[in-house]
């Protein structure tokens, strides 16, 4: 049985073209490693990757990518909307295909040590694969951002969980783990006062009282000229993506703000879609086996 990973890694580099494309061309050439997806913001100035394939494939294509992108990218000149603590930022591993939640966790620390011995840069894992039980909030990890952890790094706190208790010179740090499948939502304002999209960052999010699936951060988008509410849905099941944009409208609207724009990077769930079509159509009983696509690969896909 051929075992399937997601990979999303998130690299510091979302303004150079050249650099880009260079750090995504492993992905392209290994064999048994298939890029599905890339998307750059140069407001947050990084770069998302979205990959399937098997273990040992997505291990040497990730291991090459990692080595160009600490050749080209240093985190002491680097500015973004993003919070962020390495040029490759964070490493995330999600079960698809023939492989338990456990086994993907074993094989992202197996990962992280191949990762450290080849690049020098300290690892620190979160979700299922965290060593430390505040650590599975990416969040908790990421406080402060690069320049924070630089100065901190040597508290007992903030150590590591691989690696020496000091950042990569340029490549600062990067996190490692297994995790559940999440869509990376954002919803852009037109607005240029950033407390206006934190405000509503704060109304949606769980760590504040909002939705219980939902992270939120907000962001200054100053090439757009707006402002952006960035977000990760960890379990659309539970929070749809309709209901979350339809409280970000009314929020917005509190505020005399008008939603722009939504946008979501890397791969999503045909169902997070599809509910969020069903409710927008008002389709009254509708059934995913409609949809002539989804009923094709059902067929096909039975012995």
């Amino acid at each position: 049985m051929v075992k399937l990973i997601e990979c999303v890694p998130n690299y510091s580099e979302g303004r150079r073209t050249d650099v880009i494309e260079a750090i995504v061309r492993p992905f392209k050439d290994v064999k048994g490693c298939y890029l599905l997806d890339y998307r750059a913001d140069p407001d947050h100035n990084r770069l998302v990757v979205s990959l399937v394939g098997e273990p040992e494939a997505l291990e040497k294509a990730l291991i090459k990518s990692a080595k160009i992108a600490i050749e080209n990218i240093d985190l002491n000149n680097h500015q973004g909307a993003h919070p962020r603590i390495g040029a490759i930022d964070v490493i995330p591993f999600v079960p698809l295909r023939n492989i338990s939640m456990e086994e993907c966790v074993e094989f992202s620390r197996k990962f992280a040590d191949l990762f450290h011995k080849e690049t020098g840069v300290p690892v620190y894992f979160y979700e299922e694969s965290a060593l430390r039980a505040e650590r599975r909030n990416l969040e908790v990890i990421r406080r402060g951002q690069y320049e924070a952890l630089k100065k901190e790094i040597t508290k007992p706190e903030r150590h590591p969980d691989i690696g020496a208790p000091e950042l990569h010179p340029t490549a600062g740090a990067t996190v490692i783990g297994a995790r559940k499948f999440l869509i990376a939502f954002n919803v852009n304002l037109r607005t240029k006062n950033v407390s206006v999209a934190k405000a509503i960052a704060r109304a949606v999010r769980a760590s504040s009282g909002g939705f219980s699936a939902v992270k939120a951060i907000g962001l200054e988008l100053r090439e757009k000229g707006m402002t952006q509410v960035s977000m990760n849905i960890v379990d659309f099941e539970k929070n749809a993506m309709y209901r979350v944009l339809e409280l970000i409208k009314a929020e917005a609207k509190r505020w005399g703000v008008l939603v722009a724009e939504t946008e979501v990077y890397g791969i999503v769930p045909a169902a997070a879609l599809l509910e969020s079509t069903s409710y927008y159509m008002q389709i009254a009983e509708f059934d995913p086996n409609q949809v002539i696509e989804l009923r094709l690969l059902d067929l096909l896909g039975r012995d």
